[in-house]
């Protein structure tokens, strides 16, 4: 079993090879970057980690530069799960309610 990580602060030109091969001395055994519906990167990717070395990786990787850039290290965090609705819960700025609320202002 292994513990994946979030690299953040990813270059464009990075590719999951090279992602992978600068945590292979933490046992690295995949990596992935997502990619945008255009087919570009999104500047993000994940590193899966022996457990025992997660920390070790994450304290030496943070800051440290590759393809430019220097990187921002922190453990994955699960996805939510779907709901009946099949998608996922709400958030952001509408908090569920399809919009910035509002309502209630004088009318001009």
């Amino acid at each position: 079993m292994s513990k994946r990580l979030f690299v953040g602060n990813l270059s464009f030109e990075v590719s999951e090879e090279e992602l992978r091969n600068a945590f292979a001395a933490w046992g690295a055994t995949g990596a992935t970057i997502p990619m945008n519906q255009s087919g570009r990167p999104k500047g993000f990717g994940y590193v899966d980690v022996a457990p025992e070395q997660a920390q070790a990786a994450i304290a030496e990787m943070q800051g440290k530069d590759l393809g430019g850039r220097p990187l921002d290290i922190s453990e994955a965090k699960p996805r939510p799960e779907l709901n009946t609705w099949g998608s996922r819960p709400p958030g952001g700025y509408g908090r569920g309610r399809g919009g910035y609320g509002g309502g209630g202002g004088r009318r001009w």
